[in-house]
């Protein structure tokens, strides 16, 4: 991931009990959403979190409109309409239980790339 220094810094108070914390990178992030496949430039934080936030530059720079009853994103995209609908409760639940899995097995492998480092370390 190649970052770049963020073209105007800022401060935000609200991520940190710690103090201000400074936005000075940015970083494109490529993303796709089923088949909606896109990449933005993001703002970069230290945060333990696995989501993008897609703001109102997002919905600006791909003239995206908001049903608010349906709570449903629409824009044009490379030719076809997109649109972007919440997941349903079962799908959340699928895609939880999805992330749970690769995130214990990404553990798991690290551990065991930890002890492999310690056992050589012992053998030496």
């Amino acid at each position: 991931m190649v970052t770049s220094i963020h073209p105007s810094l800022y401060a935000l108070q609200w991520l940190s009990g710690d103090g201000e914390l400074v936005v000075d990178k940015q970083v494109n992030i490529g993303f796709s959403i089923g088949k909606y496949v896109d990449e933005v430039v993001c703002d970069m934080v230290p945060m333990e979190v696995s989501h993008l936030l897609l703001g109102r530059p997002w919905q600006y720079d791909r003239k995206v409109t908001h049903d608010d009853l349906a709570n449903k994103y629409s824009f044009m995209f490379k030719g076809p309409k997109v649109s972007l609908t919440p997941l349903s409760p079962r799908e959340v639940c699928e895609d939880q239980l999805k992330t749970r899995v690769k995130t214990e097995q990404e553990r798991k492998e690290g551990r065991e790339k930890i002890q492999e480092k310690d056992k050589k370390k012992v053998k030496k």
